[in-house]
Formats: C-alpha cells, sequence, structure tokens
C-alpha cells in the first residue's frame, strides 16, 4: 500500500537526518522546493514540515527558512555532572549569573532535608546556565555552611557550584528524584520560556562523611534538556555492583 505524500516527503527528509547528511542547523528545502521536488500540493508540503516540526525534528524561523533541529542536550541521572563540562563536550559555551544569593535560616521542612536537629542557617543560591546564551538550567540550590563554610564566598565566575562542592567536600552518598512540573512566573522569566512550557525538575541531595551537604533543585526546559540514565545490569534488572 503506497503511503501518502505528506509522509513520503516527511521520510525524505528523515532519511537526510538519520543518515547525517543534514546535521543540526541544515536548512531543507522550503515549502515551494517540496511542491517543485515532489509535485504535490503546498497544502501537502506543508502538512509534512509542520509535522516534523511538532515531532521536535525541524524548527521553522518566520521569514528565514526551517531547518534541522538541535537535539536536547542531555544530563545524567546517575552521575554528578558539572553542566559545565556537558556544555563545553557538546562544543558550546557555557556562561551561567547568580540571580540570587542570601544566608537564610532554615525552615523546618529544609531543615528535615538537612537532617538537622537544631536551628541552623543555610546559604541559598539561585543561579542561571546558558548554552550559547540560551537558558537550559535553573539552579536552586541550599547549602550547609558547617559542612561548605567558604562556599557563599566564592564568585562562580570560573567554577560551578557543583564543580567547587565536588573540590572541596567529596560525596560519599547521593540521592536523585525527577519530576514534570509547570514553572511558576519568576521561573518562566529566568528561564525565557513561554506561559505553557513545562520543565523537567531534578531535585538532588548530596552527602559527605554522613552530613547532608547540598539541596538543589535544577529546573530544566523540557524543549531544551532531556535527563537520562544508563548502567549495566544483572540479568534480573538489578544494578551491577
Amino acid at each position: 500500500m503506497t503511503s501518502p505524500l505528506y509522509a513520503q516527503v516527511k521520510e525524505h527528509i528523515l532519511e537526510h537526518i538519520r543518515s547525517g547528511a543534514w546535521t543540526p542547523g541544515t536548512r531543507v528545502p522550503s515549502e515551494n522546493e517540496l511542491v517543485e521536488s515532489f509535485s504535490i500540493s503546498r497544502m501537502t508540503a506543508n502538512r509534512a514540515l509542520r509535522e516534523l516540526t511538532a515531532d521536535g525534528f525541524l524548527s521553522r524561523v518566520p521569514g528565514v527558512g526551517t531547518f534541522v533541529k538541535e537535539p536536547p542536550a542531555r544530563s545524567s541521572l546517575l552521575e554528578l555532572r558539572n553542566i559545565a563540562e556537558e556544555i563545553a563536550a557538546r562544543g558550546h559555551k557555557h556562561a551561567a549569573y547568580i540571580d540570587r544569593r542570601e544566608t537564610i535560616e532554615a525552615p523546618q521542612a529544609l531543615a528535615d532535608e538537612f537532617e538537622l536537629r537544631q536551628a541552623s542557617k543555610l546559604f541559598h543560591l539561585v543561579m542561571v546556565h546558558t548554552e550559547n546564551g540560551v537558558p537550559v538550567q535553573l539552579e536552586d540550590r541550599y547549602v550547609n555552611p558547617f559542612v561548605a563554610p567558604k562556599f557563599n564566598d566564592q564568585d562562580f565566575a570560573d567554577i560551578t557550584p557543583t564543580a567547587y562542592l565536588v573540590a572541596a567536600v567529596p560525596v560519599d552518598e547521593l540521592e536523585h528524584t525527577v519530576e514534570a512540573i509547570m514553572p511558576t512566573v519568576e521561573q518562566r522569566e529566568l528561564l525565557d520560556i513561554g506561559e505553557h512550557e513545562p520543565c523537567l525538575a531534578l531535585h538532588r541531595r548530596s552527602w559527605s562523611k554522613g552530613h547532608v551537604v547540598t539541596v538543589a533543585t535544577l529546573i530544566y526546559p523540557a524543549s531544551r534538556y532531556a535527563l537520562y540514565s544508563r548502567y549495566k545490569t544483572s540479568p534480573s534488572g538489578t544494578l551491577s555492583q
């Protein structure tokens, strides 16, 4: 059975993307060019491009053209990865700025997360990380001053908070929880995303020698980042040691 014309056009474009002939950023044929090449209607060409855009393969820029879309960046769930290194490994440029830095009295919910038995202060940092100038992570981090007393003295111009903490306080236990969220107005503004853009929130706690070092929430626009893990298992599917 012959597939519909729009599906044939979609497959033609996908073959070029999958083979690597059209890399991210490559301009794909316009509607007019597809109409001429395939002897199809403009409506058919429009549907093919529109569906590939909705599926995340293409990015359409009004008045400029249609381009192969960069696949979402990925961050590991099993490792304590430094986002600056992840971005550099993709050949891209990392930059960041601090939105808020303060010392607070730990509310009960945070005291519980830090396993604190008495009233304590916490360092609080809100930071935006960008990849090639586009915000990809909002870092909302609390740090135990008893474990990392010099954390708030850092300007984080040349080192990320994660890289600093790993160097200053070796981690021996890590907890990750991931959930899908709709960001607040403030979070949307910091990430420069639309009103209906969902996000992935990675909640992280780390320990060193029995003390909770940091509690962080790392928020990623769902269209720009993906969280992944890969690991070896036993035949029954449990983690290999």
